[in-house]
């Protein structure tokens, strides 16, 4: 298998919550496709519609690829406090660690903070301030 990469479906602010990641994770998008790019005859794409994000991605760290999508009206709303799923990220340090726990908190809700866990690893959870759930984890054992 050659990754296996988070996708998002946000309602409407994909770009946003997109460019506060990039301010945590940087890098740059490495594709963005709107709706009224795909528009056509076959696919209208209903003006309010047209600026939303179809695609984006956000490569992070070395194999990773974090993707979205906004969620078109007529599909109806995605229930982001319901999203009972977390990315988990597993960083290089501690500091690393920190570093993206509390760029990515900021705003958000902690539910649990980031400190050394009973099983001997540095770990924190919480909803950022778009509703997705993020656990962020640093294992000092882990030399892979």
């Amino acid at each position: 298998m050659k990754a296996i990469n988070p996708w998002i479906n946000f309602n409407g602010n994909a770009e946003e919550a997109f460019h506060f990641y990039k301010s945590v994770f940087g890098g740059e998008f490495t594709k963005i496709i709107r709706f009224k790019d795909l528009a056509s005859d076959e696919f209208p794409v209903p003006e309010k519609e047209a600026d939303k994000i179809m695609y984006i991605s956000l490569p992070i760290g070395r194999n990773n690829v974090l993707i979205a999508n906004d969620v078109p009206e007529i599909m109806g709303r995605t229930n982001e406090n319901e999203n009972r799923s977390k990315i988990a990220i597993n960083a290089e340090s501690r500091e690393e660690a920190e570093k993206v726990f509390n760029g990515l908190s900021a705003g958000g809700d902690v539910e649990g903070p980031i400190g050394d866990t009973p099983w001997g690893t540095y770990a924190g959870m919480f909803r950022d301030k778009y509703g997705i759930e993020w656990i962020v984890e640093f294992d000092p054992n882990d030399n892979g």
